[in-house]
């Protein structure tokens, strides 16, 4: 915990003055008090009942202690559900997934896998689906719509080759649209269009302003609570924008990336020998993209272990630790220590005391 305004705690030391005061207030008191014809009658009615005057008192310099420190406005790290955050899924549906070493084949493991995460996930939570192989396609904006992600991911097509580093790209975009992110510029450059080569190219009067990429100052790997990408690929990076380029721009926004290396890390057989190396999992740049993200890395070569990462990883989803502002909450508290003692003064004694 640490305090916004420390400096108001130093008001905490003139709270032992209260105590005092309310002690000679009580001694004034008594020297005032009325002369009774039987002195001894009046404190036997009154005996077993002192501690109640009080427990007024001390509610209210309890009230006070806890407005002091609000005013100091504590912030606390706290486990809180995740509320209007957002998980991007992002499948590779490359034609490697059609290889059946995870039965019934790695891409129906993978749609089955993902529906159970969508169902165990927690309804406030928003998911997007981005799908790459040779090209990259954002399937499914964030919604919480999970009838819309299930139609999209039993809308999968398959495509050849591999975009690793633009599918992570796409889904950081998704995330951050006002950031400017521009897959396509940021893998073949400004100039690149159809019919173009390397030549400059003009503007369209129906193309969109895009905005200018945003500048940002890079936070600490994986203190952005409100999003994450789950990244599932069972092969390497054959085309499109370098992986760990990417990753940083995932980083650099404080994003986690959770990755899921589907298949055995020694690859699968499909098509000829020479898409033998294509099918091996690069299970160091994957480990590397997880490490700069503060996300974890998974290897699932049988359909139970994704399941089962699945699993875990919708689990690490459903309560995360956010630094929150207490001080609201310690004043409710502390009028609500008010409002009992000056409810119970009146219940005692017919009077605020």
């Amino acid at each position: 915990m640490f305090f916004q305004w420390p400096q108001y705690l130093w008001l905490m030391l003139a709270l032992p003055l209260l105590p005092v005061a309310y002690v000679w207030l009580l001694r004034r008191r008594g020297k005032a008090a009325l002369r009774y014809s039987s002195l001894d009658v009046v404190r036997a009615a009154a005996a077993g009942r002192q501690w109640r005057r009080h427990v007024p008192p001390a509610l209210l310099l309890l009230a006070c202690a806890l407005l002091l420190v609000a005013a100091a406005r504590p912030v606390a790290s706290v486990p809180l559900p995740w509320a209007r955050s957002t998980v991007m899924l992002a499948m590779d549906v490359s034609l490697s997934m059609r290889v059946n070493d995870v039965q019934p084949t790695r891409m129906e493991a993978a749609q089955e896998a993902a529906k159970l995460f969508l169902r165990d996930l927690p309804k406030k939570v928003e998911v997007g689906l981005v799908t790459f192989a040779g090209s990259t396609q954002v399937a499914q904006r964030a919604t919480l719509d999970r009838a819309a992600l299930v139609a999209a991911i039993d809308a999968i097509q398959m495509q050849r080759a591999t975009a690793v580093g633009n599918a992570i790209a796409m889904s950081v975009a998704e995330l951050f649209p006002d950031h400017g992110i521009d897959v396509s510029e940021m893998t073949f450059g400004t100039n690149f269009g159809p019919y173009t080569g390397n030549r400059p190219r003009g503007r369209s009067l129906d193309d969109k302003v895009k905005p200018a990429p945003r500048q940002i100052t890079p936070v600490a790997p994986g203190s952005y609570a409100s999003a994450a990408i789950i990244l599932l690929t069972d092969g390497r990076r054959t085309t499109g924008m370098d992986t760990l380029e990417a990753a940083k721009l995932a980083a650099d926004r404080g994003v986690r990336i959770h990755v899921v290396g589907l298949g055995n890390a020694n690859g699968g057989t499909y098509g000829d020998e020479s898409m033998a190396m294509y099918l091996q999992l690069d299970e160091p740049t994957l480990r590397e993209v997880a490490r700069m993200t503060g996300g974890d890395y998974h290897q699932a070569a049988t359909a139970e272990k994704l399941r089962d990462v699945y699993a875990t990883l919708g689990s690490q989803m459903q309560v995360v630790r956010r630094e929150t502002e207490l001080a609201a909450l310690l004043a409710l508290a502390a009028a609500v220590l008010m409002l009992a003692a000056g409810g119970l003064s009146v219940l005692w004694f017919r009077r605020i005391a």
